[in-house]
């Protein structure tokens, strides 16, 4: 006789991540939002420790490919090119595959190719690779279809990092703005999903400082609370001034986000 179900069948995690987010008060950005945000991602990925820690986790015997999803400037993907003979590096804003062009330049690589593409977009003529990479890029509206295009266009391995939990303002800040914050999916939606399709993905952890609210000017913190929040009411705005005047500028203790690595081999 067969086996019977267990329960879990019953949960839909792919359909669970699609309510979630349309939820959640963290919303997707385009690629005009991520063009204007382009030099500063630029500058600050470089000082950070996340790149050699996602690097080393990369197993690269007998591959000689990688297409990196959601790119940005392509910082994973230029880690890895002197070791492959080609790096693809895949992102839907142009200004990010402009300064990936400029970096490839100035660290004299030259098996760099860029591909301007979104997520949603025909992916028939993007190439297959033995490696793919989508390095905290997973910002998705149907996550199935986001996984099943990764899975599709490896030869060999995949590897992705997404947030654990779903917000990247600490509490501390949040309490100051008094109203209930959705958060997006944690990254137990998508290792459910892979299990769903039949994908046996390996987790760990990496854990970085995080700079994203770093500043000494009031301004700029609360513009970039704008960016993660889109809106803040006058009354919120005014108690995030008067935190930051009287606390968060003074911090002196380090503040973490932590990344769920997830990997796979791909099946032949």
């Amino acid at each position: 006789m067969p086996l019977i179900k267990t329960n879990l069948d019953k949960l839909d995690f792919s359909k669970l991540y699609k309510q979630q987010m349309k939820k959640s008060t963290f919303k997707s950005k385009s690629s005009t939002d991520w063009d204007k945000k382009a030099k500063e991602f630029n500058q600050n990925i470089k000082t950070s420790s996340y790149t050699k820690d996602f690097i080393e986790k990369i197993d690269i015997i007998d591959c000689e490919t990688l297409l990196d999803i959601g790119s940005g400037p392509a910082t994973i993907s230029l880690a890895l090119a002197n070791k492959l003979k080609v790096v693809y590096a895949l992102d839907y804003s142009s200004y990010m595959l402009d300064l990936a062009k400029e970096n490839a330049k100035e660290q004299n690589i030259e098996n760099l190719v860029t591909i301007h593409k979104s997520w949603y977009d025909n992916w028939e003529d993007v190439p297959k690779a033995d490696i793919v990479v989508a390095s905290r890029s997973m910002e998705v509206k149907n996550i199935k279809k986001a996984l099943k295009k990764l899975n599709e266009k490896a030869n060999k391995r995949v590897y992705i990092t997404t947030k654990l939990g779903g917000s990247f303002i600490d509490k501390e800040i949040l309490t100051q703005i008094k109203r209930d914050i959705i958060p997006r999916p944690d990254y137990i939606y998508i290792l459910n999903t892979l299990h769903s399709m039949g994908i046996f993905a390996k987790v760990d952890f990496i854990k970085t400082n995080n700079k994203r609210f770093k500043t000494l000017n009031e301004d700029d913190f609360i513009q970039r609370l704008k960016w993660s929040l889109e809106k803040i009411s006058k009354k919120e705005e005014k108690n995030l001034r008067e935190y930051f005047n009287s606390t968060y500028r003074f911090k002196e203790k380090n503040e973490y986000l932590t990344w769920a690595f997830i990997s796979w081999d791909i099946e032949k």
